[in-house]
Parts: C-alpha cells; structure tokens; sequence
C-alpha cells in the first residue's frame, strides 16, 4: 500500500486545527448569543444577572459540549471504530485516556454551567448564589438543577472509569453512559417548555445523539488519519456509515424541533430564531456535501494510502462542525417565537398537546381522529422498515429467496406500532386508563407477535457480508456473538422471559411506577418501549425464527404458554375488582370534566386486558403448532432422504445395527487365560453326559 510522506505536516499541525475547532465554537457561539438577543435583559424591574453571567453561560455551554462530543468520539473510537478483542490493545488504551481528560473537561464545563444557570435564573450575580446550600436545592428542586448535576456526574464516573479500564466491555459501558449523559439538558430549557413538548424533547435528544457521533467520531478519525495510524483505514471505513446514518438523524430531528418552536413557515424569515435555522440550515447541506465528496473521493484516496487529501477536507469539515455547534449555543439562548410555555394550559403542560375532546359512544371516532407525531417511534419504524427491506432486496439481488410472509408480518408489525403510539390510541392513553391498558396490550402482544415471526436477525446475518478471517469483527459477527452471549442466554431462558412479561406489569401498576413515570415524557416513551421489549423477548423464545442460544422443545414453550394464561387472566380481574385508583395522583392533575368515575374507567382497563389477551394467545399457540407439525415433516423428510442414498440415519437402521454389534460382541471369543507351570486347566462338568472340557468364554 502506497503511503503519502508529505502528511507528516498535517500531523504536526493537528493540536492547531483542534484548536481553532474549539475557538471557532466559542466565536460562534457568543457571536449567536449577541445577534439573537440572548444578552437583553429578562423583565423589566428585575436585576440583571451582570456580564460575567451573560457571557459566561453561553462559553460554559459551548465547552461542555465540545468535550462531551470528545468524550463520545474517544470512546466510539476505541469500542466500535478501532480493531481489537476483549482485551484493549494499546493504541485503544491511549485513546482511552484521551477520552478521560475530555470527560474531565466535560465534568467541570457542567458543574461551572449549573452555578452560571443558577445565576442568570435567579438574576442574581454568581458571588451571590455560589454557596453550598444554594446549589444543593437548585439540583434537588429545580429540572435544570438536575440535569447539568447528572451529566457532571456521568462525565466524572467515565473520567474515573477511563483511567483502570483495561476490557471492551467496561469501554462499551462508559460508551453508553457518556451517550446517556448528553441527554438530561435535552429535557429542559426551550424545548421541554414549549408546547408540544414531548416531540420537541425527543427530537432534540436524537439531535444531540446524532450530532456527538457524528462530529465525536470524526474528530478522532481524523486524529487517527493525521497521526498515520496503522488502524485508520479501518476507522475511517467503519465510521462512513455511521456518518451517513448520523446526518439522517441530524437533519430529521432539526426539521422536528424547529416545526415545533416555530408555529409557522413566515417566522422562518421574519424572527431572529428563523434567521440562525436558516443558516444552521445551510451548513448542515454543506457538511452533507462534504460528506458525499469524502465518500466518492477522498475515502477510496484513503484505502489506497493517500492520507493527505482526507485529512485537509475533514480539518474543513471539522471547522464548519464546530461553527454549527456553536450557533446551536446560540440559539438555546435566543427567544423563540413560539407558543411561550406561560400561555399553556395546565393539562397541556402536562401532555404536550391539548386536551382531546371526550371518546363518546360507540366507535369512539376520536381514536381515528386525533394524531399526534412522536419522534421516537416515527424515526425507529422508519428506520427499521428501510433497513429490512435493504436486507431483503441484497438477498433478492443476488439470487436468494426470502419468504415475502415474513416481509409481511415486519411491516405490519411496525404499522401497528405506529398506530399505537401516534394515533388516538397515543393521544388518549395519557388521558384514559382504558385506552393506555389497550395501548399496553398491543405492544407487549400484538406488535411483538409480528415482529418476531419477520425474523430480522436471520435476514442480517444473511444479508450482511462476512468479514474475512484475521480481519477485525464486523457487524454480522457482532450480531452472531450478541445472539450466544451470556446475557442472551440467561434472559431468553423461558422462566426468565415468562417472568419479565408477566410480573413486569405487576411491578408498573401496583406500585407508584406508574404515576411517576407517566409524570415525565422520558418515563412515558420508557414505559412504553419497556412493554414492547419484554414482548419481543417472550414471543421470541415461543415462536422466533432468528436464532438464539437456547432453544426449548416445542412442548416446553407450549407448557410455558399454559402457564403464563392463568397469571395474565389474574391481573385483568384483579384491575377490575381493584378498590384503589391505579395512578391516583396523575389522573388529578388532568383536567377531565367528561370523566366523571375513574374506578369505572379502570374496570373497564382490567376488561380491555382480559379480552385483547386472549386473542394473541390463541394465534400464539396456533403459531406453535403449526410451526410444531412443519419441523416434524422436515425431520421426517430428512430421515427420508438419508434412507434414500443408503438408510444412514434411518433411526430403525441404526438401532438394528447397534443390536447386531452387541450380539456379534456376546459370541467373540474371550482372551486365553494363561495356565500356571504344571497345572491342568480347569474343567467344567454338568452331568454324566457333559465329561468333556467346555470351551472358556
């Protein structure tokens, strides 16, 4: 492989395309604080927090999100974009510490972000809110108090993991602990505020996922590139798609976030908020650009050893990426033209979106009426359909089959997600016990049972390529080792399956769970995927097709079937002879004037999960058995076939085989006994007619 000798400048002046990334950020940031307005005076009457608050968050701000998107990038180097085994090699060792010192920048940038917040919400200078006792009830009564205090202290738990780790599987946890850090700010400030704020938090929260893994990522594959590591052919060819998938991600949710805080399409040009969407508008079309050129000319430049090319356009893409982040800053700190938060009715502070109009009679036509975006699960099913049929149209191309019922029931599946979660099933079961039961029973049931029999995971491993022997594990063979892990194994046990399906709703309803996460849009979507997950899990170890570490006999999983019926029915009659009003405080906060008996709404909860469980249950077992009688056939026509090219493993054959060696192994002749010197050997008579010595056997 060719290599380029004139890249050991660009390797020099690395620390001076960091630098000027991270002053670019700042520039921009408080560049987009000033234009936006974000340094006027609040209300009138009120002393203003003073300069050093006014400029301080939004430098503080820009810091702490600088080093959290080098936290991710470090840590998504070393766990995903790096070759290596369970053990971390060196060079993923000192990426590692690179991911501490950047952690540790993010853990003082949050707790210098949470006094500067304090500050400017109380219009107070930070000499008089800096003491202990202030701080400490600003982070346990107040969400954005919380929020800075978790992701210091997520950034300071990876500083402190970073520096022992010596395994994958502790870098994997800091991964996904840095990546749970970013998201706490997501559901506070504009966005949580504002209506509609479920969607506005949501996709904000998949925006700065989106937007750590894409600008982490390539800081540190540039990093790679610019220092000639022997690996950066490979970080660069496993970070392409992650890339692309990111910018997906980015633009998706940006579109999301910014319909929801600009109530309509003039304030794009008429507000200042529009203005700076309009610009992060155009630079995120440019990094797409940029992004396409790497993917047509400077990537294959790289794989061929022509580093130099690659390393000049990401240094570009790099500045313009700090830019945008910068002007992100910015706008968190620029006054929307939205509905403001203060005009909000309780119910809809509470909801995200206006009270529904009351269900009435029969056919409750509000249930087909009322929709309501979600990002989470528009974003998933979309994504999820597009890869599965990508999968299927690999293997179509090149001449497999699939089965077009398994296609089918995948995407069924995923319409009927959809369905719960964004139409008046998704609006109501917020407001309506009845229709969240309902809600409950489709996806921990009816969607799980689609999904599964679609088996995708047999299609990935069908349609992902194999990656050569000695070359480092690619996303086919890190299916293949999740699929037999230990972790697999124990969960897909089916006592253990059986267990989280059934006392998981137990453990919801007959604690004070429930209300508390129904209080929080984070504790809402976690309560609903929660439901969907252990669905899938039970319903993969009766009926799935994919493969698995453990796979019980087909008169084990009917036994399971049996047994979890009688405990599903107990919870339904239970929730309907219940006396005590499940969820009591969050159903008092709504303003429900057409509800006029919640205990009447709960029993008809505890009906709606009697009658929807049955259903899926008996199209479950008819599953089963089909699937039972269809792998009889096959062994059937195995033993067949094995007969037809000579009776090898015919099961009559061989147990006619293994009789006629033991009897052929009774009448083999035993070893001579040896005779001692001058002995007879030994005879043996039974009667005057038997004089002769017998034969020793």
């Amino acid at each position: 492989m060719a290599t380029d000798r004139r890249i050991v400048p660009a390797g020099r002046r690395l620390p001076m395309v960091l630098a000027a990334s991270t002053g670019a950020c700042l520039a921009v940031a408080l560049a987009a604080v000033w234009a936006g307005g974000g340094t006027a005076a609040g209300v009138p009457g009120i002393e203003d927090a003073g300069a050093l608050t006014t400029w301080g968050l939004p430098t503080a701000r820009a810091v702490s999100d600088a080093a959290a998107v080098a936290t991710v990038g470090a840590l998504l180097l070393v766990v995903v974009l790096l070759p290596g085994g369970r053990a971390l090699s060196a060079v993923q060792l000192r990426y590692l510490l690179w991911a501490a010192c950047a952690s540790a920048v993010w853990t003082a940038a949050s707790a210098v972000t949470l006094v500067f917040t304090l500050s400017d919400l109380f219009a107070q200078p930070v000499s008089a809110v800096l003491s202990p006792a202030i701080v400490a009830d600003f982070v346990s009564t107040d969400a954005q108090g919380r929020a800075y205090a978790l992701s210091a202290a997520a950034a300071g738990t990876i500083a402190t993991m970073c520096v022992g780790v010596g395994t994958a599987r502790w870098a994997r946890l800091a991964l996904l602990l840095a990546v749970v850090g970013l998201l706490p700010p997501a559901f506070t400030g504009h966005s949580s505020a504002a209506g509609n704020h479920d969607a506005a938090v949501t996709s904000l929260a998949l925006h700065l996922v989106g937007v750590a893994v894409w600008v982490g990522g390539l800081v540190f594959v540039l990093v790679v590139a610019a220092r000639r590591e022997d690996s950066a052919v490979d970080a660069a060819r496993r970070f392409s798609p992650l890339a692309g998938w990111s910018l997906l991600a980015v633009a998706a949710s940006g579109i999301v976030n910014a319909a929801v805080r600009l109530p309509s399409l003039t304030d794009v040009f008429s507000s200042r908020y529009g203005a700076m969407i309009l610009v992060k508008t155009v630079a995120l079309a440019g990094l797409g650009g940029i992004g396409l050129w790497h993917r047509r000319r400077t990537l294959p430049a790289l794989l061929d050893g022509r580093r130099r090319a690659f390393v000049r356009l990401a240094a570009g893409e790099l500045l313009l990426m700090a830019a945008a982040m910068g002007l992100a800053v910015g706008l968190s700190r620029t006054p929307a033209p939205g509905v403001d938060g203060a005009s909000l009715s309780s119910s809809e502070e509470l909801l995200g979106f206006p009270m529904p109009p009351p269900l009435g009679d029969f056919p409750w036509t509000p249930l087909f009426t009322q929709w309501h975006f979600d990002p989470l699960f528009a974003f998933g099913t979309a994504a999820a359909a597009l890869l599965y049929l990508a999968g299927v149209r690999k293997l179509r191309g090149r001449g497999d089959s699939w089965p077009v019922g398994r296609t089918v029931a995948w995407l069924m599946g995923l319409a009927v997600a959809v369905i719960a979660t964004m139409s008046g099933l998704g609006v109501y079961g917020k407001v309506l016990f009845s229709v969240h039961m309902g809600q409950h029973m489709i996806l921990a049931m009816t969607v799980p049972l689609l999904l599964v029999l679609g088996a995708p995971a047999t299609l990935a491993l069908r349609a992902l390529p194999a990656v050569p022997k000695g070359e480092p594990d690619g996303p086919r063979e890190m299916l293949l080792k999740l699929l037999h892990s230990r972790y697999v194994k124990v969960i897909s046990h089916p006592v253990v399956a059986s267990v989280l399906f059934i006392f998981s709703a137990f453990a919801v309803y007959y604690t004070s769970l429930f209300e508390t996460l129904m209080r929080s849009h984070l504790g809402h979507m976690f309560m609903l995927v929660h439901f969907l997950a252990v669905g899938l899990l039970f319903f993969w170890v009766i009926i799935g097709i994919d493969p698995g570490p453990r796979r019980p006999p087909y008169l084990g999983k009917l036994f399971v079937i049996v047994l979890t019926m009688p405990f599903h029915s107990w919870f339904s009659i239970s929730l309907m002879s219940s006396t005590a009003l499940i969820g009591e405080g969050w159903w008092s906060m709504l303003d429900r004037p057409w509800v006029e008996y919640p205990m009447d709404d709960q029993y008809n909860a505890g009906a709606i999960a009697w009658a929807t469980g049955d259903i899926p249950v008996l199209i479950t077992t008819i599953v089963l058995a089909v699937q039972w009688i269809r792998s009889d056939g096959r062994e059937a026509r195995r033993v067949d076939r094995q007969i037809d090219r000579g009776g090898a493993g015919d099961p009559l054959a061989a147990y006619n085989a293994y009789l006629a060696g033991l009897r052929a192994r009774d009448h083999r002749p035993a070893p001579a006994v040896p005779t001692p010197h001058g002995a007879h050997p030994p005879t043996t008579t039974t009667g005057p007619a038997d004089t002769a010595p017998r034969e020793e056997s």
